[in-house]
């Protein structure tokens, strides 16, 4: 996949673009049915290709919302290449960018610099200043400028359209078997392993793998089932998130078990997938109790990973 940072670097232009516009943050089974029309539409005639921003807009025009990410750009770069488009052009988006109109936008970015053949984009699209561009409007400056316009249906899973807020809010509430259904794959951050207090195994016996992520969003604080990829294995796992209350913690900490590994994780890169939650976070009386309850915790997820598998991404 060519990828393009920046329309000033777009300087040439492709044939028969086939493209679809949006955020596309968590690359969600929405996002990837969309994908699948732009690459069989551009198929032996031209070149799918997706236009996203960054920063996210939000992120630039509402940063009190604290957005939390589901993908940083890098991975959302490498997912996207996996669906098969062969271009993508990332737009930096800035307060000067949001101020463009819809018919601006369409006139100067898709049918001038793009040369735009076809636009492809999901269920209630909006864009431009104020989003008061429509899929309407898309229609109709496509019989003005000789585009076509398709506009995909929602995806639906148990009864709830498939969205990126829909996916952080199961994540918030730990509820990673539901996210991970709308993604089409186990939840995952990429994480570097760190020094820790190193009570895992000096007062646990468990040797844990203390992790910190440039990932915005993690699930919910609580005990989880997680396969793990570390260089080219992926093993089985516990990971907990939480704030160590039986030790007086305070600040939110991310740890990993693995089992059957005996190495030296310090300074390795990890993939961490979560697969389900085992349960919350508690304070527990003495550090034996919560011995034996992680001793629990780790057959429940045993038992769980016994016939679970992942396709390795990316």
């Amino acid at each position: 996949m060519i990828v393009i940072k920046g329309l000033q670097s777009l300087e040439r232009a492709f044939p028969h673009p086939v493209i679809t516009i949006g955020n596309f943050d968590g690359i969600h089974l929405g996002h990837q049915k969309i994908f699948r029309r732009v690459v069989a539409e551009a198929e032996g005639r031209g070149t799918s290709m997706v236009i996203t921003f960054h920063p996210h807009p939000v992120k630039v025009l509402a940063p009190d919302r604290a957005l939390k990410l589901l993908t940083p750009l890098e991975e959302k770069i490498k997912l996207i290449g996996m669906t098969g488009i062969e271009v993508l052009l990332c737009i930096d988006f800035d307060r000067e960018f949001a101020r463009m109109d819809p018919d601006a936008f369409i006139r100067d970015v898709l049918v001038d610099r793009i040369k735009v053949k076809h636009v492809i984009v999901g269920h209630n699209y909006r864009f431009g200043k104020g989003k008061h561009g429509t899929t309407e409007l898309l229609r109709r400056r496509g019989r003005k400028y000789g585009f076509r316009v398709n506009v995909v249906r929602n995806v639906r899973v148990s009864g709830h359209v498939v969205s990126s807020s829909r996916v952080r809010q199961l994540l918030q509430w730990g509820r990673v078997c539901e996210a991970s259904s709308l993604l089409g794959r186990p939840y995952s951050v990429h994480a570097r392993v760190v020094r820790g207090a190193g009570r895992g195994a000096r007062l646990l016996g468990t040797p844990t793998a203390n992790i910190e992520t440039p990932v915005e969003l993690m699930p919910r604080e609580g005990v989880y089932a997680v396969k793990v990829k570390l260089d080219d294995r992926i093993l089985d796992g516990v990971a907990n998130i939480g704030r160590t209350p039986t030790f007086g913690g305070s600040d939110v900490s991310y740890e990993v078990h693995l089992f059957h590994f005996s190495g030296d994780l310090l300074g390795r890169e990890l993939r961490v997938y979560f697969i389900d939650r085992i349960r919350s976070e508690r304070t527990f009386p003495d550090p034996a109790s919560l011995k034996a309850q992680i001793e629990k915790d780790i057959e429940t997820a045993r038992l769980i990973l016994k016939e679970h598998r992942i396709d390795v991404y990316p």
